[in-house]
């Protein structure tokens, strides 16, 4: 049975090139093409893919905003990341969105076409470039005081919180999340707590 994949990127080009790469393999079929999120959003409740291959950096709806609503649209998609990207702190949002794979846009044919066939069949992706990206990530050496400051900013403790559970101030607190933010290479609290839920980070 052929694989049914939805391709999603805003540039018509690199859709129509990706489509037409997609069909030189006998078990894919193309059902479906999407200019943006929220298109992707729309035709992935109409066309019921199995594969979407889903650009990361749109305007409007990116490809993170993106992916958990075309999950809910169809929730027998599997996301497969397709992005020049190899940033870390744009790799852990996308897969704690629900990306099974995620690919850079350097990958030969053969690479594509595999990948396509692997997340259908629930198995997980990553680019080579992306794996050690995260790699240096997880690396960050952070301090038994950061950690603790990290695991209950993901338990959802406001700053006064965390100050009156670790027996601090709350300016002190402010500084472990900054501190934390700039070692993480982090944009806000929100990607840090997702940071901590995949790391499953704890003091030792």
């Amino acid at each position: 049975m052929s694989i049914r994949v939805l391709v999603v990127d805003d540039h018509a080009v690199v859709r129509r090139g990706l489509a037409a790469l997609l069909a030189t393999d006998p078990e894919l079929v193309v059902v479906g093409e999407a200019g943006s999120g929220e298109e992707a959003v729309r035709l992935a409740a109409t066309v019921n893919p199995q594969v979407v291959l889903l650009d990361l950096m749109m305007p409007g709806m990116n490809g993170v905003a993106a992916a958990p609503r075309i999950k809910m649209a169809a929730p027998g998609a599997a996301i497969l990341m397709l992005t020049s990207y190899t940033d870390a702190d744009l790799i852990e949002p996308a897969l704690a969105a629900g990306a099974l794979g995620y690919l850079l846009k350097t990958a030969s044919t053969d690479e594509v076409l595999s990948a396509v066939r692997r997340v259908a069949d629930g198995r997980r992706v990553m680019d080579p470039a992306a794996e050690d990206a995260l790699a240096q990530y997880a690396g960050v050496d952070l301090t038994l005081r950061e950690r603790e400051v990290l695991n209950l900013v993901a338990d959802g403790l406001s700053n006064a919180e965390i100050a009156e559970r670790l027996t601090i101030t709350v300016r002190t607190v402010k500084a472990h999340i900054s501190s934390l933010l700039q070692k993480l290479a982090l944009a806000d609290r929100t990607q840090l707590a997702i940071y901590a839920l995949r790391q499953h980070t704890r003091p030792s």
